[in-house]
């Protein structure tokens, strides 16, 4: 096959002249400056002429030696045998009178007379006028820049919120799973501003604001710009730190132009993300009542419930800390309606994964009900970043579609990182696996905990291995699946113990993790022997008040210390009856690093309570 030319296929370059008034300015200036440049620059190469007398030349003419004489006022340039040379005569004589009266006839000689009057007078004339042209530029361009300074620091008050209009690309409920019960909230909420007038004649009035809450990663900007999609109106977004300035009530002025602006185009939406940045409970500031936040908060508090009502506005926030909003901004009137929005249920998981799959090629085999149920905790933004994880390994492994084994590694990418092919010693890996195999057997072992789903020695993340658990919805949580939950998670730790007599510090997050939770089973939900009394300090901004005294501090400490050494002692034990599939199940990871629940339920046998 033939190769096309190497210059067959040139980018062409069009080049546009901008023709706009700054350009031409610019333009202008520099020719000038290059014309008077030049000038200045042929000016010494035009100067290297020998100059000779005039009655030289009038003898070169009479001999007939010149063959011309190039007249530019009162300079002659002459052209003669012996090269060129300039010679002068008085200003406003003439050349043929001079030479007819020294007697001498320029008839032979050739005579060219150049008139640059003109030119020079034009030369002249912008010579004068261009340093005074160049300083009137100069001022006008100072104080053009002051007057947009100026400008600019008043543009500090204008809303900085993005329009979302009927153009926009739509979004609507359609395109939010796993959040029902907030979208029927909102769906009243598009109900009253699509029929306003049906409300009013009941003595209803449209809701001023609601208020989402829920963990990062739900929906909640989703859910809002659905909420304005299904109510074709305007809709008004901007983040709560926006409206912060450097300067003293920009934010206040912010808020004033951006509910003025959402005015004209009422039936609007106004969206405020993060609006724990502005909405902070007063009071607690560090610079007291008068900083800039407290002031933009005061504005809002004005704009939704003051003198001056507003019909069809609904304003949206959206938060993942509602507990240290201003109670003055979370009251009816401002925010009528608290919509939470929390992890999705099983069921809720299986509708977003439906949505994000579309447009991606997955294998008819693909089992979603499993998929959704070895996700429990995860939210709507991990599971769309899961299914673009497992289409990103499909594409490098080359593959045409994806299928549940990509699923699978993307899922456990998400939650724990991806792989690292660490180097590792041979005793390195054989404590990597008996201490992943005492967490596997104990979890095992007990009656309520969550079946194994993986265990595996492969490095992800900051650990060396981890095993998995298949999670179970659970609305309630008891003491004794709590106290069993503590009795795995110190199954690591127990099994090095057990087997090689030593600790390593590959047990620390467990520790910490296990020591968490007894605490919070302590002092929060009252499972210990000190009663039912939440004994949790007060949290605030800057501070956390005791509500304990020292002696309920150190029985605090004490009961900790308790339940965690009875975990540990029932995972020894544990471990200590099941020493034979501990070493089965050790000697198993070395060889293949990653043991599914189907090989190990084989390996070790169905699930028995001890």
């Amino acid at each position: 096959m033939a190769s096309k030319p190497r210059n067959a296929r040139k980018k062409i370059v069009k080049f546009r002249f901008n023709t706009s008034w700054k350009n031409v300015v610019l333009y202008g200036f520099l020719v000038l400056f290059s014309i008077f440049l030049f000038a200045g620059l042929t000016a010494p190469f035009e100067e290297r002429k020998e100059k000779v007398p005039l009655s030289e030349i009038i003898a070169q003419v009479k001999k007939g030696e010149v063959k011309e004489i190039v007249v530019v006022d009162s300079k002659l340039t002459v052209t003669s045998k012996q090269g060129v040379v300039e010679t002068y005569k008085e200003p406003g004589s003439n050349v043929y009178e001079l030479f007819k009266d020294a007697g001498v006839s320029l008839e032979k000689t050739k005579v060219v007379v150049k008139d640059e009057s003109s030119i020079a007078t034009l030369v002249g004339i912008v010579s004068s006028v261009l340093p005074i042209l160049l300083m009137v530029a100069f001022f006008y361009f100072i104080f053009r820049q002051a007057r947009g300074a100026q400008e600019s620091i008043f543009s500090f008050g204008q809303s900085r919120a993005k329009l979302f209009s009927k153009d926009t690309p739509r979004i609507t409920f359609n395109d939010v799973a796993g959040v029902d019960e907030a979208k029927q909230e909102l769906t009243e909420i598009v109900d009253f501003l699509k029929h306003p007038g049906k409300y009013k004649a009941v003595g209803a009035r449209t809701p001023k604001g609601v208020l989402m809450i829920g963990p990062s990663g739900t929906g909640k900007t989703l859910l809002a710009r659905a909420t304005a999609g299904e109510a074709s109106v305007p809709f008004f977004s901007m983040a709560g730190s926006e409206f912060m300035e450097m300067l003293v009530g920009v934010g206040a002025s912010r808020v004033r132009d951006l509910f003025q602006t959402a005015k004209k185009s009422q039936p609007a939406i106004i969206f405020i993300d993060e609006v724990d940045a502005i909405g902070r409970q007063r009071g607690f500031g560090i610079m007291g009542g008068h900083d800039e936040r407290e002031q933009t908060l005061n504005q809002i508090l004005v704009e939704m419930d003051g003198f001056t009502p507003n019909e069809n506005i609904v304003v949206i926030a959206a938060t993942n800390r509602p507990d240290v909003l201003d109670p003055a901004l979370i009251r009816p009137g401002r925010f009528d309606r608290r919509v939470s929005l929390d992890m999705p249920d099983v069921n809720g998981r299986k509708a977003i994964l439906a949505i994000h799959a579309k447009g991606k090629p997955f294998v008819k085999e693909v089992d979603w009900e499993k998929a959704a149920k070895r996700t429990v905790g995860f939210s709507g933004a991990d599971l769309e970043n899961m299914l673009n994880e497992a289409a990103i390994l499909a594409a490098r492994l080359n593959k045409t579609s994806i299928d549940m084994k990509d699923i699978e590694e993307a899922a456990t990418k998400v939650k724990l990182g991806p792989e690292k092919k660490r180097l590792q010693s041979d005793e390195d890996r054989k404590m990597t696996a008996y201490h992943e195999a005492g967490h596997a057997l104990v979890s095992w072992s007990m009656p309520h905990v969550d079946p194994v789903h993986r265990i595996s020695i492969v490095s992800r993340g900051l650990s060396l291995g981890h095993t998995m658990m298949e999670p179970t919805e659970r609305v309630h949580e008891t003491k004794t699946h709590l106290t069993e939950e503590v009795v795995v998670m110190l199954g690591g730790r127990a099994a090095e113990k057990l087997v090689f007599n030593e600790m390593t510090t590959g047990a620390a997050d467990d520790i910490a993790k296990a020591t968490q939770l007894v605490r919070m089973m302590v002092v929060e939900y009252g499972m210990s022997d000190l009663g039912p009394i939440n004994l949790d300090g007060d949290h605030h901004l800057f501070y956390e008040r005791q509500s304990v005294s020292s002696e309920m501090a150190a029985k605090i400490d004490r009961e900790v210390q308790r339940i965690t050494d009875e975990a540990y002692k029932s995972a020894l034990a544990t471990l200590g009856k099941l020493r034979k599939k501990l070493n089965l199940l050790a000697e198993a990871l070395l060889k293949k690093e990653t043991i599914e629940q189907e090989d190990f339920l084989k390996l070790i046998g169905q699930k028995k309570p001890l």
